[in-house]
C-alpha cells in the first residue's frame, strides 16, 4: 500500500497512527498546532491501564458531579455553562450512565487496553527505541472502609475479566513498596498495568518517524477542509493547502471543530488534567492512584509525577491554583514526608483530554466521509490506547481485518 496520508494532530494518537501507517509504506504528513512538546500527551501519568475498564459515565456519577460542581477542589469538576454542544454532551453522558451500557463497555475497554500494552512491549523490544517502560502494576490506595468496598467490588469484576487483582492490607503494601511511607488503610493491586515517561517516548517517536521520512508541520493549524462527494480534496492550514488520499483526525479535544466543517458532529468535551513533577527522592517505585483524591502517582525516569483532576470547562489552558494545591495536598496526605514545593506547584502543567459521553473513543470512518478516519475521544486513556488506536487505524486504511471489533468505537454511534 502506498497512500499519501495527512494526520491532523501530533499527540500520542497521531504519532501512533503514523508509526503503524509508515510500516505499511504510506507517505505521511503530520500537522500539529503546537510545537509538539506540550499538551496532554506530554503531561499525563504515563499509565497503560487494563485496570481502568470502568467508563467515566456510570450510574451515580451524575449525582456526584452535581455535588462536585460546587467545589472547585473536587476530583471531577464540571463548570456550568450555557453552551449547546456541552448541553448535548451532558445529555448523552446521562444516557450512557446506565448499568447495561457500562456492562457492555467493560470488556471492550479491557481488551483494547490489553492490545495496547502488548503493542507497547512490541515497540520496546524492536530495538528502535530506548524509552522507559516498566510493568510493576498499579496500587489503588484508599483510606476508608467505604472506598475499600467500592474498589474491591471493581477488583472482583477485574478478576472476572481475567485480570490479576489482589486486595492488600497496609502491611501487604509495605512489603512491596517498603520505603514510600504510605499512610493508607490498604490497596487493591492490579498486576496488569505498566507505566512510562511520556516526554521521553514522545521525543523518541518523533525522532524515529522523522528518520523514516514522516513530514512534520508544527505550529500550523488546520483552518478548513475542501469537500466534494463525501471526499476531502484539500486540507487547508493557516500556511498552505495540502492534498492526500486519506486524512486521519487525531486532534484530541479540538477534533469537533474540524468535523463540523464536514457537517459531522462527534460529541466531545475537553477534560483538563494537571500534573506536578518533583525531582526529590520520593522513594516511590510502584504507580498508585490515591483513590479518595483521584490523584495518580508515577515514578518516572528521574522524577515523580503527581497528576489528576477532571475539569470539564471548555478549551483553555488556564492553570487553576486551587486544583494544583489539591493535588499537592493529596501527595502529603497519603505519603508521609512528601511535600511538594511552591516552585514545583508553580511549574505545574495542564493538558486537555477529549472525553466522549460513553467513555469509549471514536475509531473508524463516518458514513459522511469516505477518506476520513477518526481517532479521538480517548479521555484519560489516550496514553494507554495510543498504539492500539494506531494499529486499528492502519488496518482500517489498508482494508485489512481489524485486530478488534470496531463497532463499539464507531464515530456514528447514537447516544
Amino acid at each position: 500500500m502506498s497512500k499519501s496520508i495527512i494526520i491532523i494532530g501530533g499527540g500520542i494518537i497521531g504519532l501512533s497512527c503514523a508509526y503503524y501507517l509508515q510500516k505499511q509504506g504510506c507517505n505521511i504528513t503530520i500537522i500539529d498546532k503546537s510545537e509538539g512538546k506540550t499538551g496532554a500527551s506530554h503531561i499525563n501519568a504515563g499509565y497503560i491501564t487494563p485496570s481502568h475498564f470502568i467508563p467515566l459515565a456510570t450510574p451515580g456519577m451524575i449525582t456526584k458531579g452535581i455535588k462536585w460542581m460546587f467545589d472547585s477542589t473536587s476530583p471531577f469538576y464540571v463548570k456550568p455553562r450555557l453552551d449547546l454542544d456541552f448541553l448535548k454532551w451532558s445529555l448523552a453522558f446521562k444516557k450512557s450512565a446506565t448499568t447495561k451500557k457500562v456492562e457492555q463497555a467493560i470488556p471492550v475497554i479491557k481488551d483494547v487496553n490489553l492490545l495496547s500494552r502488548e503493542l507497547y512491549e512490541d515497540i520496546k523490544s524492536s530495538r528502535d527505541f530506548n524509552f522507559h517502560y516498566e510493568r510493576k502494576g498499579l496500587l489503588m490506595c484508599y483510606k476508608t472502609n467505604e472506598v475499600e468496598d467500592e474498589e474491591w467490588k471493581v477488583g472482583l469484576r477485574g478478576i472476572k475479566e481475567g485480570l490479576n487483582v489482589k486486595l492488600l492490607s497496609a502491611k501487604d503494601v509495605k512489603t512491596i513498596e517498603p520505603n514510600a511511607n504510605l499512610d493508607i488503610k490498604g490497596a487493591v493491586y492490579y498486576n496488569s498495568d505498566a507505566h512510562m515517561t511520556p516526554n521521553s517516548f514522545m521525543v523518541e517517536m518523533q525522532t524515529y518517524l522523522k528518520f523514516k521520512g514522516v513530514t512534520f508541520f508544527t505550529k500550523e493549524e488546520v483552518v478548513d477542509l475542501k469537500f466534494n462527494k463525501k471526499t476531502i480534496t484539500k486540507v487547508i492550514t493557516n500556511k498552505q493547502e495540502l492534498e492526500a488520499d486519506e486524512v486521519v483526525l487525531a486532534a484530541g479535544s479540538w477534533s469537533p471543530l474540524i468535523t463540523k466543517k464536514l457537517n459531522l458532529k462527534i460529541p466531545i468535551q475537553a477534560g483538563k488534567g494537571y500534573s506536578i513533577n518533583t525531582k526529590s527522592n520520593t522513594k516511590i517505585t510502584i504507580p498508585a492512584i490515591l483513590c479518595e483524591a483521584k490523584v495518580a502517582v508515577t515514578p518516572m525516569d528521574g522524577f515523580t509525577r503527581f497528576a489528576g483532576t477532571m475539569e470539564i470547562g471548555g478549551i483553555n489552558s488556564n492553570i487553576n491554583p486551587t486544583r494544583v494545591n489539591a493535588i499537592a495536598k493529596a501527595a502529603s496526605h497519603y505519603y508521609s514526608g512528601i511535600t511538594l514545593t511552591d516552585k514545583e506547584k508553580a511549574e505545574a502543567s495542564c493538558g486537555l483530554r477529549p472525553c466522549s459521553p460513553d467513555g469509549l473513543p471514536y475509531i473508524g470512518k463516518s458514513s459522511k466521509c469516505n477518506n476520513l478516519t477518526i481517532a479521538t475521544g480517548h479521555a484519560m486513556m489516550g496514553w494507554s490506547l495510543g498504539p492500539a488506536t494506531g494499529k486499528l487505524v492502519s488496518e482500517i486504511i489498508s482494508d485489512r481485518k481489524t485486530s478488534l471489533n470496531l463497532h463499539p468505537f464507531h464515530p456514528d454511534r447514537k447516544f
